[in-house]
C-alpha cells in the first residue's frame, strides 16, 4: 500500500468535502406548515433565513396555533436541509462514516 498515494487521496477528499460544505451553506430549502400558510427558508447548514406567514392565520385569540405552525415549518426546513447535506456528503465520501459530516 502506497502511503503517499493514500495521503494525497485523503487531502483531495478533504478539499472536496470543504468545498461541498461551503456550497451547501449557500443552498436553501423551504418547508411549510398549515397547508402552506407558514413557510420557513433555511440553508442546508441549518441557518433559518426567513419565515413567511399568511395573514389569514394570524388570530390574536389563538397565538399558540401560529407558534406551532412556525415551529413546525422551521423544524422541517432545518431537517430537510440537513438531509440534503448528509446525502451530498455521502456521495463524496462513498458512504464512509466520517465523524463530523
Amino acid at each position: 500500500m502506497n502511503i503517499a498515494k493514500l495521503m494525497k487521496q485523503a487531502q483531495q477528499m478533504q478539499a472536496g468535502l470543504a468545498a461541498k460544505q461551503e456550497e451547501l451553506a449557500n443552498q436553501t430549502v423551504e418547508a411549510s406548515a398549515g397547508g402552506g400558510k407558514v413557510t420557513a427558508t433555511a440553508t442546508c447548514a441549518g441557518d433559518v433565513l426567513s419565515i413567511r406567514i399568511d395573514p389569514s392565520v394570524v388570530d390574536p385569540s389563538d397565538v399558540e396555533f401560529l407558534e406551532d405552525l412556525v415551529l413546525k415549518a422551521v423544524q422541517e426546513a432545518i431537517h430537510t436541509g440537513k438531509e440534503k447535506a448528509a446525502a451530498e456528503m455521502k456521495k463524496l465520501t462513498g458512504g464512509l462514516g466520517i465523524p463530523g459530516l
